[in-house]
């Protein structure tokens, strides 16, 4: 329940909590209940069977009334902060997502590191961020906060696809800016056996849906920078799906590097 607290809890008020229960099987449901009985205002969504977390969370967002979203797991954290200065972030000009610095705790709640350790803060850039994202990873997903305009505008997240972080992040900056807060907003937990925690697992699923993304990107891409960008990803993930026997995979991402080599922004930049 430490996540749910932590949203009541928020120096920001009044803020609006939607929890949402993807056919779990582990009692999670009933916890939930028994604390929604003291927090009324409570909305819960529980879906009978697994639907996707990409369908389920646009369910939510769908019932949402604020003006910015933030998509929070079970397993993390906010700070009490955490609402109250991603509005202001969220107040410049042409902003559509904020994200911040987060610290790194194990199951049970120790810290292991900050995010900013291993990605500095003066290596992590604000405003048209799209072309650095295409580059290499940076944010830390669960500190994002967003418009729920953008979020509507952009159609939610890709249903079709396993994980949607990084579909959201090329499709939201590629119309709108980020701004990046240097202080420690989330706490997120390593948990074993997570989504995240699988992903560079060998033979994991979840190299198709970064493919679906690289394939988004070859259609967005407007300068030969960008170009170049996606290169690097594209052989980026070669390498990594070799490490993870996903042969297939990597076959197709080489086909999708030799259409990024066709393309042509000479004169775009």
């Amino acid at each position: 329940m430490e996540a749910l607290d932590s949203v009541v809890a928020q120096t920001y008020q009044p803020i609006e909590l939607i929890v949402i229960d993807d056919g779990s099987t582990d009692g999670s449901a009933k916890i939930i209940k028994q604390w929604i009985t003291s927090h009324p205002e409570t909305v819960m969504l529980l879906n009978g069977a697994n639907m996707g977390y990409c369908k389920t969370f646009n369910k939510a967002a769908a019932l949402a009334k604020g003006k910015y979203l933030i998509d929070l797991s079970a397993d993390d954290v906010l700070l009490p902060n955490r609402v109250d200065v991603g509005v202001r972030a969220l107040e410049a000009p042409q902003a559509g997502v904020t994200f911040s610095d987060a610290e790194h705790v194990n199951e049970a709640g120790i810290k292991i590191s900050l995010h900013s350790d291993r990605f500095p803060h003066h290596t992590v850039p604000s405003g048209n961020i799209y072309e650095e994202l295409i580059a290499r990873f940076f944010i830390c997903s669960p500190t994002m906060m967003f418009s729920r305009a953008m979020f509507n505008e952009l159609g939610g997240y890709d249903e079709t696809l396993m994980y949607e972080d990084f579909d959201f992040w090329i499709r939201s900056s590629r119309k709108y800016h980020y701004v990046y807060t240097p202080e420690v907003l989330v706490k997120k937990r390593k948990v074993a056996g997570s989504l995240s925690d699988r992903q560079f697992k060998v033979r994991s699923g979840q190299s198709l849906t970064t493919l679906c993304v690289c394939e988004k990107i070859l259609d967005l891409n407007k300068t030969e920078s960008e170009r170049k960008a996606l290169d690097s990803r594209l052989w980026y993930e070669m390498r990594l799906n070799l490490r993870l026997l996903n042969f297939k995979i990597v076959v197709k991402f080489f086909r999708l590097w030799r259409l990024n080599r066709r393309r042509n922004f000479s004169n775009s930049e």
